[in-house]
C-alpha cells in the first residue's frame, strides 16, 4: 500500500486518487506439467508477495492461440494478499512477460495479471484492440467483467471461459477479500 492513500468509497476514487484493488493473475500452464505449475506459482509468489486465494485447477480448450505452450493446458487463478495501486497494472504485466520468457524457450506458461475492485475485473494485455485502452509501456487493459446486483456480466468481447461463469466462484471470492479491505482500511483512517 501507498502512503497517504485514501481508498476507493463505493468503487469510485477520490478525486486525484488511484484506486486500491485486488492483484491477481490467470496461469495457464501445459497439463502434464504439474512442476512447471510449481516452478510458476513459486515465480508469482516472489514477485508479487503472499498467495491469499488459488481456485481450482480448470482444463483449459476454449482456444488453440496458446498451443506453442501445449496442445492440453489448465488453467488457474491466484489473488495475492493486501491492497495494491491499480496503477501497478503495467508493471504487473511486464514482470508476467519476463517470467513466461524464463519459462522457456518457446514459452511454457502464460501468465495474466489483473485486478478485481467492488466493480470489475481488469485484465492487463500486451495486444491491441478496439475494446482496450493502451496504459503504459505497450501494455492496454480490458474490463473482461463487470459486477453488477446479479454477479459477474461479461461483455460481447469478452473470453468463453470468462463469460461463461467458470471462475465466478474464484472472482467474487476475491471482490468479497477487496471489499473487506477497503472497509478495514477506510476504518483505520477514519
Amino acid at each position: 500500500m501507498t502512503s497517504g492513500y485514501i481508498p476507493a468509497v463505493r468503487g469510485i476514487p477520490h478525486s486525484g486518487s488511484v484506486p486500491s484493488v485486488k492483484l491477481v493473475s490467470g496461469l495457464l500452464y501445459p497439463a502434464d506439467a504439474p512442476r512447471l505449475y510449481e516452478w510458476a506459482r513459486g515465480e508469482l509468489r516472489g514477485l508479487w508477495g503472499e498467495i491469499e486465494r488459488e481456485s481450482e485447477c480448470f482444463d483449459f480448450g476454449f482456444t488453440d492461440y496458446y498451443k506453442d505452450i501445449s496442445p492440453r493446458l489448465v488453467r488457474v487463478f491466484f489473488s495475492f494478499k493486501g491492497l495494491r495501486p491499480a496503477d501497478g497494472l503495467p508493471g504487473w504485466k511486464m514482470s508476467a512477460v519476463e517470467t513466461e520468457a524464463r519459462s522457456g524457450d518457446p514459452r511454457r506458461v502464460n501468465i495474466d495479471p489483473g485486478y478485481i475492485d467492488g466493480a470489475r475485473l481488469v485484465l492487463a494485455s500486451t495486444k491491441d484492440n478496439a475494446h482496450r485502452v493502451y496504459i503504459s509501456g505497450g501494455i492496454f487493459a480490458e474490463v473482461t467483467l463487470c459486477r453488477r446486483k446479479r454477479g459477474w456480466e461479461s461483455f460481447s468481447y469478452t473470453f468463453p471461459d470468462f463469460a461463461g461463469g467458470l471462475y465466478d466462484e474464484f472472482l467474487e471470492a476475491v471482490r468479497l477479500d477487496w471489499r473487506r479491505e477497503t472497509r478495514l482500511l477506510k476504518n483505520m483512517e477514519g
